[in-house]
């Protein structure tokens, strides 16, 4: 103990003389790459590939010293880093201690198999696939990567004390995959490549890293897997008010977030109820209003539901168009300075993306990467399901659900936000962005498109947009109700459907993301709040010399920052 104690001292006098006022930022920067090589190289830190994971006790220790020395050097409060980079060291401070948590409370180099698994069964793809390196560095690499291997299962033979059972049999699974590869496939794919690893012994090489996968296979088999057991996601009251302290770097509580979040469930309803009969009464003149809030409701939802794509090569179209519309209505409106050239791209999702191909998702650039292109890969469902199965699909994505989506996920949402901030002076924010910030913009813009006009004609599209927010709302609120009080699966879903109008396929899907993300789910409606209430006080202290222009590209300039910062910068900020 007194040893081990003696050598964090050393470790920790060590990272002092490291650690200048100059850019505590730039020097963490470089640490975090060389501790996380292949989390660095996915964000496009090319000079990466050149590193591995070492997970190997004295490496956890060392960096875990690290973070608690930049953390007593963050809060001295006579730091010139701080005087100049204020922003910035927030931001530190919050990513050192949620290091500090990971390695010292959670400490998973003791008990997750998947920590060495993933960049195990990684090491070689990452080479292979890599189109940035040439042909020697490659053949270099591959010899590497084959010790790297062995070393890091290794580490995890020595250092894992226990598993959680699912997780392990996940892990347990690509590793054999991995082990069947070294023995039976890298030798052809590297044929097939055109490469000629630079080591003689390359064949051994790999058949020693195969063999010390399988001990580490073993091991977990024999040792560890019997007396794995479960821990529940439920994080409990006490341990979800210090993460959401962590993560907003701020004294709300959950209590507070739960009042705040049920309050705007509770405005956004009557609001859906008055647009929906506003809308039925435009629709349907002769038609008598519907008296229960539910009927109503669901009248107007029902009409919003009809308004869908027939099928995939409809819904491309659509979103083409829309994305187009979108830009003309900003450049329009003068909403912000649109980006000179267009990164994006529009696809279907692939039926072999499984799963995900029913919801779509966004492929954005890495913050690092020098190629930025996203793509917008869009939901889809094969036309070879039973025709009522694919109506009911492309219902839950109608078309005024995706006039409100366009803005959120592409314009002036996540795709021109990020396309923005990458361009910042301040790659501290890039790689570790505030929590809320980036849910919170793409929630607040759609607001902003609203305001200036965007559908004002069509009801439905109002409506979708109110019931993405009232989904917004719903998702912070149950978060804290599963993890603080105890909300059953069930609890969620009736809650979510029948207070909160969420559609059944995203109720059904809300509890895999409450347990593994309570706090992400938050940003949402906590990020379009904070920036909302930020443009209102912003068009009061400035009246009629209010530039919604600069305000909206001061922030996406500004990239990920803390929300509560924008009053500063905007205090600074000279309108012309």
């Amino acid at each position: 103990m007194k040893s081990r104690f003696l050598s964090l001292v050393i470790l920790s006098l060590s990272f002092s003389i490291n650690i200048t006022a100059q850019d505590l930022g730039q020097e963490y920067i470089d640490a975090w790459k060389t501790f996380y090589p292949s989390r660095a190289l996915g964000n496009g830190m090319h000079s990466s590939i050149y590193d591995y994971e070492d997970f190997s006790l004295s490496k956890v220790e060392h960096w875990l010293t690290y973070n608690i020395d930049l953390l007593t050097k963050l809060s001295d409060t006579k730091s010139s880093y701080l005087s100049t980079n204020n922003i910035d060291a927030r931001l530190l401070k919050v990513q050192a201690q949620s290091e500090i948590d990971k390695w010292q409370k959670e400490a998973p180099h003791f008990n997750s198999l998947s920590l060495y698994a993933s960049p195990i069964n990684s090491a070689l793809d990452q080479v292979l696939n890599a189109e940035f390196l040439i042909v020697p560095e490659k053949n270099q690499l591959l010899c590497d990567r084959l010790k790297s291997i062995q070393g890091l299962s290794l580490a995890a033979l020595t250092n894992l004390k226990q598993v959680g059972k699912a997780e392990a049999e996940r892990s347990l699974r690509g590793l054999e995959r991995i082990e069947k590869y070294l023995k039976e496939g890298l030798h052809e794919k590297i044929k097939t490549e055109g490469l000629k690893p630079a080591c003689a012994d390359f064949e051994k090489e790999a058949g020693s890293a195969a063999k010390q996968i399988r001990a580490l296979i073993n091991q977990v088999n024999s040792q560890l897997l019997p007396k794995a057991t479960e821990s529940s996601p439920i994080v409990g009251r006490e341990e979800y008010a210090r993460l959401l302290r962590l993560y907003t770097d701020s004294d709300l509580t959950p209590e507070q977030l739960s009042k705040m979040a049920l309050d705007e469930i509770q405005l956004v309803r009557k609001l859906i109820g008055e647009v929906s009969a506003e809308y039925l009464k435009e629709q349907y003149p002769n038609r008598p209003l519907p008296t229960d809030y539910d009927d109503l409701t669901r009248a107007a939802l029902g009409d919003m539901e009809k308004d869908a794509p027939i099928n995939a090569a409809d819904y491309l179209q659509f979103w083409n168009e829309l994305a187009e519309a979108a830009i003309q209505f900003i450049d329009d409106n003068k909403i912000a300075t649109l980006p000179k050239k267009n990164t994006l791209l529009i696809k279907t999702a692939p039926e072999s993306a499984g799963p995900a191909a029913r919801i779509g998702w966004v492929s954005s650039a890495p913050p690092f990467d020098p190629n930025p292109i996203t793509t917008l890969f869009l939901p889809s469902i094969p036309e070879t399901l039973p025709k009522q199965e694919q109506i009911d699909f492309w219902a839950s994505f109608n078309k005024p659900f995706n006039r409100m989506i366009v803005i959120h996920e592409l314009l002036p949402g996540h795709y021109m936000q990020m396309k923005i901030s990458r361009e910042t002076a301040h790659p501290v924010r890039l790689l570790f962005p505030y929590g809320t910030y980036t849910e919170g913009w793409a929630t607040f813009t759609e607001r902003v498109l609203l305001d200036a006009g965007w559908e004002k004609e069509n009801k439905l599209t109002l409506l979708a947009h109110l019931r993405k927010r009232i989904e917004n709302a719903n998702r912070a609120y149950t978060s804290v109700q599963v993890h603080t009080n105890g909300w059953t699966q069930e609890q969620v879903i009736e809650f979510s459907t029948n207070t909160s109008l969420v559609a059944p396929q995203f109720a059904k899907s809300l509890w895999g993301r409450l347990m593994s993300s309570p706090m992400q789910l938050t940003s949402y409606f906590l990020g379009g709040a904070q920036f909302t209430a930020l443009l209102a006080a912003e068009k009061e202290r400035l009246g009629s010399q209010f530039n919604l222009t600069l305000f909206m590209d001061t922030i996406m300039k500004a990239g990920p920052i803390p929300i509560d910062e924008f009053k500063d910068i905007f205090s600074q900020t000279i309108i012309k």
